[in-house]
């Protein structure tokens, strides 16, 4: 009973647990630390899967730390809405703990505690961005994720050193933004619950200051999630960071902040409301001119990690164009796209670490036959990209879908030109690096560890494995996810 009354802090506190606990353990025994951080990741997701299914039974879930109701106390708020999100955090963060021990393995007591500690604070700040019903301690947890960020992305190396030094004074700029609307938006309506403040914005929602705080809310958000032309300090931080976490930054790190800018604008605001439907105008535009962008800019890049960096500005503004959109089908869409597009980068990432960590190869032109080596890694990389083209059965095609009906249904018909266009440009650099891949001539990279007979180590093969299932399913199995979202959804569309 008391696991049941108290999953919504028990998801949070596992991963934090496990940050705090990971040093010390490893003191004792080097490989104590890192399976912590793994099962505190594990449980973590069980409690998530445990909470959806509560949800989904008795409706959304408020937890309220020390019995202090709001708005005075802080509140963990969870719909059907974040509830699959935190399942989708919890998962590729207990997929990253694995998938990184290979990276890890013959590094010092300090390194790698040191990693995982920082790997576990990322999980946590996640999931309680998402979870959190209070715009300050959204602000706690957004601090508590960059901060895990910009020291992961820093452990790739002296480039990422630099990487993450510009994360670092860009987003720092970002959090400040959101800050300071969270001040504007508390000046005029006196609470930090999203709730209580939902109810009490109304009479003040056309005022300057209120229109000044969703400026900031845009700026921070928009830098937070690398929307265009907010993207500068993105290309180079997923491109340079750790490996081992490379596939939960790129995959999922910057999904949260569209989900918090989506929650805001469409939870605490009346999104119907003119001054709001402007902001979202201006969302639409970036988003837009993002997806071409990038995919431009992925046509030209000749490092696997820069190309698919540069994909994920363009797939964010998927994300952004159904926030803009606003109806039923577009906000679906936004949300089945954060989700299907995390499996596809995530598991992306995970092929190209692996292909890394076995070759120790990044460049397009240097993987000519790696199916013939690397069979299971070169499916998934066929199944993602063809999702991110969105071919039919996979989740990029529904998400698209779900965009597109949208679109049409709102009269905004430029969206889907842009949609089309952008899935164009998508199929361009992916059947490309496809072609590298099947018909290049092997180049005859040197196996960097050929005293291991498999593909990869299990740990590493687990996670791509379960990305490359993960995209089919959740392609096949749409609509469970549209009857599960449909609620939440259809009371704010």
């Amino acid at each position: 009973m008391f696991v049941i009354n108290n999953l919504p802090v028990l998801v949070v506190f596992c991963p934090l647990f496990g940050a705090l606990l990971c040093p010390i353990l490893s003191w004792f025994n080097r490989q104590a630390g890192r399976w912590f951080v793994t099962a505190a990741s594990g449980l973590a997701l069980i409690f998530s899967v445990m909470l959806l299914r509560q949800i989904s039974a008795d409706g959304p879930v408020h937890y309220w730390f020390g019995n202090w109701a709001p708005p005075y106390g802080i509140e963990f708020s969870i719909d059907s809405l974040n509830g699959v999100l935190l399942v989708l955090i919890c998962f590729m963060g207990f997929l990253s703990t694995l998938y990184s021990m290979p990276f890890i393995e013959g590094k010092s007591r300090f390194r790698s505690s040191g990693y995982y500690s920082i790997l576990s604070l990322l999980i946590t700040g996640l999931i309680g961005m998402t979870a959190t019903g209070d715009v300050f301690n959204l602000y706690v947890f957004l601090e508590i994720t960059s901060l895990s960020g910009y020291a992961l992305i820093a452990m790739g190396g002296d480039k990422g050193v630099t990487s993450a030094f510009r994360y670092l004074l860009i987003g720092t700029i970002g959090a400040s933004f959101y800050l300071l609307g969270v001040a504007f938006i508390y000046g005029e309506t006196g609470t930090l619950n999203m709730y209580d403040m939902s109810g009490l914005v109304g009479p003040v929602l056309d005022s300057g200051t209120t229109m000044v705080a969703m400026v900031f809310f845009v700026l921070g958000f928009g830098i937070k999630m690398a929307l265009f032309p907010l993207h500068g300090w993105q290309p180079a931080a997923y491109s340079e960071a750790h490996p081992g976490a490379a596939p939960l930054i790129a995959g999922v790190m910057g999904k949260v902040p569209a989900y918090a800018m989506l929650r805001f604008f469409y939870f605490v605001f009346d999104a119907n409301r003119e001054s709001v439907s402007r902001f979202l105008i201006v969302v639409g535009v970036m988003a837009s001119l993002g997806m071409i962008y990038g995919s431009l800019k992925a046509i030209q890049q000749k490092d696997l990690r820069r190309m698919l960096a540069y994909s994920s500005i363009a797939q964010i503004g998927y994300v952004g164009i159904g926030i803009a959109i606003g109806n039923f089908y577009g906000l679906l869409g936004a949300v089945l796209h954060i989700i299907s597009h995390s499996f596809m980068k995530s598991g992306l990432f995970f092929c190209v670490g692996g292909i890394r960590y076995k070759y120790g190869v990044y460049a397009v032109d240097r993987i000519g036959q790696i199916y013939k080596k690397m069979p299971k890694t070169a499916v998934v990389i066929v199944t993602a990209a063809l999702s991110m083209v969105g071919i039919p059965p996979t989740a990029g095609f529904f998400s698209k879908w779900y965009l597109a009906l949208g679109a049409a249904e709102a009269g905004s018909y430029a969206y889907i030109a842009v949609l089309v266009v952008s899935s164009l440009l998508n199929a361009i650099y992916f059947f490309g690096l496809l072609e590298h891949i099947f018909m290049d001539q092997d180049l005859e990279c040197e196996d960097l560890h050929p005293e291991k007979q498999r593909e990869l180590p299990w740990n590493m093969m687990i996670p791509i494995v379960l990305c490359g299932v993960g995209i089919v399913a959740l392609g096949l199995c749409n609509t469970w996810f549209i009857d599960l979202l449909t609620t939440t959804m259809m009371g704010v569309a």
